[in-house]
């Protein structure tokens, strides 16, 4: 949003050190499970706090 432009999965997946697959999968499936490395390594990215990319559901 800073550049005023859409970003792809593999350039947050390169640049954050996420595999492809897996961004891939949790843009596309609710009930992915990742780990805890891939959303440390997200919210470094983008800057934000842990609840601004994931929510909880019963």
């Amino acid at each position: 949003m800073k550049e005023g432009r859409k970003i792809t999965l593999d350039e947050v997946a390169n640049a954050a050190g996420v595999n492809k697959a897996a961004m891939s999968k949790m843009a596309n499936n609710n009930n992915y499970s990742t780990t805890t490395r891939t959303l440390d390594a997200l919210c470094a990215y983008f800057d934000c706090k842990i609840e601004e990319i994931i929510t909880y559901q019963k």
